[in-house]
């Protein structure tokens, strides 16, 4: 199972410059079932959560794409909550497609989605691994039933026809190609 592990910082403590100012120590996601055993954790680690540590902030994030969020501006309780609605923290399948999405979209995007349609969120996306434009364009060519002689077959541009007809809903990924049709 792919983890996903935080350090969750405090502006107090960063401003303060004090023991905690480099933030917690890593915090996988996926071992923790509820907010207050990551509380506890905190706590355990010196955190004055009542007091200068009261505001927290994702310092470091391993596990996620880097480039989806500015994770500074993120609540970790938030993110967490977010993490846990949506099945990404138990599921390798829904970690995998939360990921591919996060290449094209933004956690903020992915975070209304969820809050939209819950654990459905990954309804309507649809990765095809390893796929370029051009295989994409011959799945699309041949969903639709379209036939081309044999003799002409090697003269068609599945890679155009792939781009512009996944243009609405399609987007190139590290690994394939995502569609995103709904939601």
């Amino acid at each position: 199972m792919s983890t996903i592990k935080i350090v969750i910082g405090s502006w107090g403590s960063y401003s303060a410059c004090n023991s905690r100012a480099l933030g917690s120590s890593p915090i996988d996601l996926s071992a923790c079932s509820c907010w207050e055993q990551i509380e506890k954790s905190l706590k355990k680690q010196g955190f004055d959560l009542g007091g200068i540590d009261a505001e927290l902030f994702v310092q470091d994030i391993d596990g996620l794409p880097n480039n989806c969020a500015d994770w500074d501006y993120i609540n970790p309780k938030t993110l967490f909550e977010i993490l846990s609605k949506s099945g990404v923290l138990n599921s390798e399948y829904l970690y995998h497609v939360f990921c591919a999405y996060l290449e094209v979209r933004t956690f903020d995007e992915f975070a209304e989605r969820v809050e939209r349609l819950g654990d459905n969120w990954n309804d309507e996306i649809y990765l095809y691994e390893g796929y370029d434009w051009e295989d994409y364009g011959k799945e699309l060519f041949e969903i639709c039933e379209r036939r081309l002689d044999d003799d002409l077959i090697d003269y068609f541009d599945f890679e155009a026809y792939g781009r512009a007809n996944g243009l609405d809903c399609a987007q190139e990924y590290s690994n394939g190609i995502i569609e995103i049709t709904g939601g």
